[in-house]
């Protein structure tokens, strides 16, 4: 495939390689959900302050869930190129797995012209960073990550499920 071709396919960049906000005008509305994971893997001490509730921030859990609702209504406000969507629902929720992670999981719903993935992976990287903000005094080296996006429904594309890994 040529570099021509290959930037035909890449719905935000035009045909010169410049960025481009995608024409979504003439779309018809439907209901659109998207669902996103990420992890954040801790050290012990800070994965045990977490659990047991002493981080003088306060609930870790859930700041980073509030935070990560925050910020899949203001997605567009960070990713240039992502189209304002009137959401009429977000979920995020945060869970303490034995093996030291914090995961964080995301359902973001509208009914619109465009999806809502990339507001389901910004409310999941807020979580994470949010955990991250809160045990940094605590552990000088968390690490994110996966984070990917799961499933999505709606629009054009349909359903698309990510494949069981």
């Amino acid at each position: 495939m040529g570099e021509e071709e290959r930037m035909s396919e890449l719905t935000h960049i035009d045909p010169q390689g410049n960025a481009r906000m995608v024409e979504v005008g003439g779309k018809q509305p439907s209901d659109r959900e998207a669902i996103a994971e990420g992890f954040i893997q801790l050290g012990q001490p800070a994965f045990d302050a977490i659990t047991q509730g002493r981080v003088k921030k306060g609930d870790v859990l859930a700041i980073a869930q509030l935070a990560g609702i925050a910020a899949a209504k203001r997605t567009p406000d960070l990713i240039p190129l992502c189209h304002p969507v009137p959401l009429t629902g977000v979920k995020v929720q945060l869970e303490a797995l034995p093996d030291l992670r914090v995961r964080a999981w995301a359902r973001v719903r509208c009914t619109w012209v465009t999806g809502v993935e990339m507001e389901a992976l910004t409310a999941v990287m807020a979580a994470l960073l949010s955990v991250y903000d809160t045990v940094k005094a605590i552990d000088k080296a968390p690490q994110i990550g996966p984070v990917r996006l799961l499933e999505k429904r709606g629009g054009k594309s349909g359903e698309w499920l990510r494949a069981a890994q």
